[in-house]
């Protein structure tokens, strides 16, 4: 298994603590941010692009352009601010995320908004993966939408999927579609007093024992339908960003991850 690092896991860190941080962990692909914490604002590109290097990781992607899906206000200005950091920092990808807030977003603004986005990355390079989010208020909440967007939008070459198993669970998924997709983020949620409909990001620690989303389960099935990239990890819950050590959490995780996928495969 290539297990990737989200800045999430370890947001105090400087991109160049960070990177050594990933490295030490075994892993050469790592994701920044613009927001936990804002590298984008915070790191020029250049600067971040030469972190990489002499820290021997690449960066799969920047989390996140939110909404992608409504085309309007400055989202447009954003999104070509963000491709251009990624294409100068050497990032490979974008993350999209659609809009979360209750209001809904016709299939018509999907696929247009796709339109509009791919040809952006096409013309530097970058892949646009979008990220379905499995929360009762989100406007695209299902991978197998967002596959047919794209295809209505003629966008197979530059979109891939993001798994995320907290997402996946969330919206109560069953199908995988390991051929569109181009990386996975897993996390935990431990707390048994949360409702599956209730669980927010805050809920999402690194993935252990007491896991109940069924991340073992999910990256079974993706590897053994022949998913080969990284699985990516990103907790957004503030005891995991409180940690004195993360490095130690994030190796104890790395580890009971790989053993429990790897032995029914």
């Amino acid at each position: 298994m290539e297990f990737a690092i989200n800045h999430i896991c370890a947001p105090k860190f400087s991109v160049e603590e960070f990177f050594a941080m990933a490295r030490r962990l075994g892993s050469t692909g790592v994701e920044i941010r613009n927001d936990i914490p804002d590298v984008m604002t915070s790191v020029a590109p250049e600067a971040a692009k030469a972190a990489a290097t002499a820290a021997g990781v690449e960066i799969l992607s920047i989390n996140a352009l939110y909404p992608f899906n409504d085309w309007s206000g400055d989202l447009p200005e954003r999104a070509i601010r963000m491709a251009d950091y990624a294409r100068d920092c050497g990032a490979k990808a974008l993350v999209l995320c659609p809009l979360n807030d209750g209001t809904p977003v016709s299939e018509v603004d999907l696929v247009e908004a796709l339109r509009n986005l791919a040809s952006i990355l096409r013309a530097r390079g970058i892949t646009g993966l979008v990220e379905p989010l499995g929360f009762p208020v989100s406007s695209l909440r299902r991978k197998g939408d967002a596959v047919a967007a794209i295809k209505a939008a003629g966008g197979e070459d530059v979109f891939r999927l993001m798994h995320d198993t907290f997402h996946h669970h969330l919206a109560g998924e069953t199908e995988f579609f390991p051929e569109w997709t181009g990386l996975v983020h897993i996390s935990g949620v431990t707390d048994p007093g949360v409702a599956v409909e209730d669980m927010l990001d805050g809920h999402r620690v690194l993935v252990d024992g007491g896991d109940r989303l069924g991340n073992l389960p999910q990256i079974r099935a993706l590897l053994a339908a022949g998913y080969d990239g990284p699985f990516s990890f990103e907790p957004f819950a503030e005891e995991v960003h409180a940690l004195s050590d993360p490095e130690a959490a994030l190796a104890e995780s790395i580890a009971f991850v790989r053993e429990g996928a790897m032995a029914e495969v």
